[in-house]
């Protein structure tokens, strides 16, 4: 993969054009479920969703530093790092299926389809910064050395989704309240294993990401059928 081809290349402005008309499809129905049910509460999958396109503005920021050569400093440093930080958000709102349980069970499949929504679609965001990232790592260091790029920026966002489901922490705490961040890592560092769930959540959901990543990795490979000619 390289980034030449990558950045606002023609192939990739067709998915952003469709997520960006999911975003604004998924930010309508939210307009009529708060009209339908005189109820604001579902704002908070706007909120998520734009969380989750900027791992994808961060990563398409990285993709221009280095293509203008800038392959080490301190710009391509910083947009990385964000990248990071803010990747989790990406598929975070997977967790919101979370709120079926306690609110408006009534609505139960409007709801479901409504999240499932703003879910996939930030998936999506984040599996094309992830793509994005991954060409650059390819073409820095190696096939091999992407691939366990890969592994590991799954493994971070795993944690980094249980951190912000369950430790309710945010991905600007680290700048805004870094004590909050400390304190929340210090309790589950302290006994990881008092609650089976900071163990295993980040596990299974690391490897949702990562499988996930592959399954549409492979469907992004697939080759359009040849027409082939019959000579008789």
């Amino acid at each position: 993969m390289k980034t030449q081809e990558l950045y606002l290349k023609r192939e990739l402005r067709f998915p952003l054009l469709a997520l960006l008309f999911a975003s604004m499809a998924g930010g309508g129905l939210v307009g009529l479920r708060i009209v339908w049910t005189k109820d604001w509460s579902y704002l908070f999958l706007i909120w998520n969703l734009f969380l989750a396109w900027l791992p994808l503005v961060f990563a398409l920021g990285v993709c221009r530093q280095y293509q203008r050569g800038k392959r080490a400093g301190w710009k391509l440093g910083s947009l990385a790092a964000l990248w990071l930080l803010f990747l989790p958000n990406a598929p975070y709102i997977f967790t919101d299926l979370v709120h079926l349980n306690n609110w408006f069970r009534h609505h139960y499949w409007v709801d479901l389809s409504l999240i499932l929504l703003f879910a996939f679609t930030g998936f999506l965001l984040g599996f094309i910064s992830l793509y994005l990232m991954q060409s650059v790592v390819a073409n820095r260091f190696g096939k091999w050395a992407s691939w366990f790029f890969i592994l590991v920026a799954a493994g971070l966002s795993g944690i980094g989704t249980y951190m912000g489901r369950f430790l309710r922490l945010n991905s600007w705490d680290v700048v805004c309240n870094p004590f909050k961040i400390f304190k929340g890592l210090g309790h589950w560092a302290a006994d990881p294993l008092a609650n089976p769930t900071s163990i295993g959540f980040p596990i299974l959901f690391a490897t949702f990401l990562f499988l996930g990543y592959l399954m549409l990795y492979a469907l992004t490979h697939l080759q359009p059928a040849q027409r082939q000619d019959v000579i008789t």
